[in-house]
């Protein structure tokens, strides 16, 4: 059976993954020449991808469709937007292929950054970056009068998967209210779940925003100027989803008018956000380069992850992160 693989390794990496793979059963691993750039860019045509039943990394969603020996895609990627429409999803559920994601492997970094996210909102870190950066004042009334304790707080999480449930479990020693939006709600102790006809209240109730939502037809520009403006006077606004989530024009506009007390983004639209984009300069909005999930072992979390679906797959055991 036959493994392709297009994502880029370090040679460390590809060893490590060769190594894994050879332990587990008679697999055929093959690279792909053309590896693909990052997580967020899918893979390029390949001709060797059509004769594997297993596809590992970002391919190319019109080639897995192509090709009815695939089986199993495994992403190495938490997020699946352009596997997550129809034609996709019924074309390849349809011969009982299954998707899976590198969802478990993201869940702690991007929840650890949202967390930093807010505790920077409640402790004034970023405004006194600035006056480090330009005034080397010391305003230090200033400063404990904006720090705020997170005790007693209010949190709405937009999307609740792994991110979410991580993050809930960070929160739990800061005895804040979890509030969480999903389409479909689950019972989570600890977590009060809401729904659309809710949302409203829970916005103006909520002293962060969390958004947390994957990009899709449903998701794109969730976060307009109505919601924006329902939100709590003074709320911060933390996004660690998709930036295509967001209206961004919207956002501008309530941090100007000084509604919105803060935005911590490490997404945007476009990406890379360009020198000469507003959002750089809009006050009180704070920018990471999309640099949530990273984490100094990544490829080897990653390839750890797949290893494991693969011993599941071997076993005829449930996949880890199954999508379709």
């Amino acid at each position: 059976m036959k493994i392709w693989c297009n994502a880029q390794w370090t040679p460390e990496s590809r060893a490590f993954l060769e190594a894994g793979v050879a332990e587990i059963g008679s697999y055929r691993l093959e690279f792909s020449l053309q590896a693909s750039a990052s997580n967020l860019v899918a893979g390029t045509a390949d001709p060797a991808m059509a004769t594997a039943q297993i596809v590992f990394g970002q391919p190319d969603p019109g080639g897995i469709l192509a090709a009815p020996g695939i089986a199993w895609v495994h992403l190495t990627s938490a997020g699946y937007t352009r596997y997550d429409e129809d034609g996709f999803r019924s074309g390849f559920a349809a011969r009982g292929g299954r998707l899976t994601t590198s969802s478990g492997v993201y869940s702690d970094p991007c929840a650890e950054q949202a967390l930093a996210f807010i505790l920077s909102a409640a402790r004034q870190l970023p405004q006194c970056l600035d006056n480090q950066r330009s005034e080397q004042g010391w305003p230090a009334r200033e400063r404990r009068a904006g720090s705020r304790l997170l005790r007693g707080q209010t949190v709405l999480l937009l999307g609740f998967g792994a991110i979410g449930r991580r993050l809930t479990e960070l929160l739990a020693p800061f005895e804040v209210k979890v509030l969480a939006f999903r389409r479909q709600p689950v019972q989570v102790a600890g977590v009060e779940m809401v729904g659309l006809d809710r949302l409203g209240a829970a916005f103006s109730a909520a002293d962060h925003v969390v958004n947390l939502l994957p990009e899709n037809r449903d998701t794109v520009g969730f976060m307009d100027g109505a919601r924006f403006s329902q939100m709590k006077p003074g709320a911060c606004f933390h996004n660690v989803g998709r930036g295509r989530t967001v209206d961004q024009e919207a956002l501008r506009t309530v941090l100007e008018s000084g509604h919105l007390g803060a935005a911590y983004l490490d997404v945007t639209e476009p990406e890379p956000l360009p020198k000469s984009h507003p959002l750089w300069t809009t006050p009180r909005c704070w920018i990471t380069p999309h640099t949530a999930g990273g984490h100094s072992d990544e490829e080897t979390r990653q390839i750890r992850h797949f290893l494991e679906n693969l011993r599941r797959w071997n076993a005829g055991s449930p996949l880890l992160d199954q999508v379709i």
